[in-house]
């Protein structure tokens, strides 16, 4: 039993040694720095200063504020679509591994260059959306240019991109149920509606579980899609500012370590806290 015990933490040695450096250390490392003031060659213990700072900073709330709209609003939005998607795809549509290839390229598809040809999509003069919005005699929008239209934006390019990996998922969760569920739900004369509300739904729960948690934590963490479609900005007048994209311009931009990681903080404690309530409340639909 002792060989065996030391010959599994052998094995496990190489994966603590990479979680411990790459990620244990670098939260309690932010942890401390958040404590700090300074260049980053320059730090000198500065107490809640930082904290202060962020705290009574009207953009970091703005940042917060747009983080949780987002991640309110894309998350639950972006699912549903997912479901339904690939519930139509597996249950209506032949040459189901086409459909799931060509829903699957734009998660390997670089952020960035997707940012780019949907801020072409979404230009307000020539954009192939305002195009079309014309044509059907509804207002177009400057997407764009017009901080109103920022976090709106962000949420139709956020919710688009979360469907790749949703519906592959979604897909594989759906081959794993068992097929004389609904062969018996025939016999009993149950309707398209019965079967998906009471059957599939119900099956579903785990993988909607782990798809919501993962959505939770990449919403809370947007920056990437923010920084493609506005350009390297966050809109006109940071109006599209995330909480992210706040660390990033206090470390990077304005030079302030020490309020960036401060700002890390209240947001991986944002984070934990999402995740803690919607794992809490997955757990008594599981249970429903």
């Amino acid at each position: 039993m002792k060989t065996n015990q030391k010959k599994a933490w052998l094995f496990l040695a190489p994966t603590i040694i990479f979680v411990t450096l790459f990620s244990i250390y670098p939260i309690l490392r932010a942890f401390g720095m958040s404590f700090q003031g300074g260049s980053l060659i320059d730090l000198h213990w500065n107490g809640f200063s930082n904290y202060q700072y962020i705290f009574n900073d009207p953009e970091f709330w703005l940042a917060i504020k747009n983080t949780v709209l987002y991640a309110v609003i894309s998350v639950p939005v972006g699912l549903a679509i997912s479901i339904m998607l690939a519930w139509i795809i597996f249950d209506k549509v032949k040459h189901k591994s086409f459909f799931e290839t060509t829903f699957f390229m734009p998660y390997v598809t670089s952020t960035i260059a997707i940012g780019i040809v949907f801020r072409y999509i979404f230009n307000g003069d020539y954009g192939m959306l305002n195009f079309l919005l014309r044509s059907l005699h509804l207002p177009a929008p400057d997407w764009i240019d017009d901080p109103a239209m920022s976090l709106t934006t962000i949420i139709i390019f956020g919710i688009w991109s979360s469907l790749a990996f949703n519906i592959v998922i979604l897909m594989g969760a759906l081959r794993n149920i068992d097929p004389n569920f609904y062969t018996i739900a025939d016999m009993y004369g149950a309707s398209g509606r019965d079967k998906f509300w009471r059957i599939t739904m119900p099956e579903l729960v785990p993988t909607i579980a782990f798809l919501l948690t993962m959505n939770v934590i990449g919403a809370f963490k947007i920056y990437t899609s923010v920084y493609a479609l506005f350009n390297g900005q966050a809109g006109v007048g940071n109006s599209g500012t995330t909480a992210v994209f706040y660390i990033y311009n206090k470390f990077q931009i304005v030079g302030t370590p020490g309020v960036a990681m401060a700002a890390t903080v209240i947001l991986f404690l944002i984070i934990l806290f999402a995740t803690f309530l919607q794992r809490k409340m997955m757990k008594k639909v599981g249970e429903n």
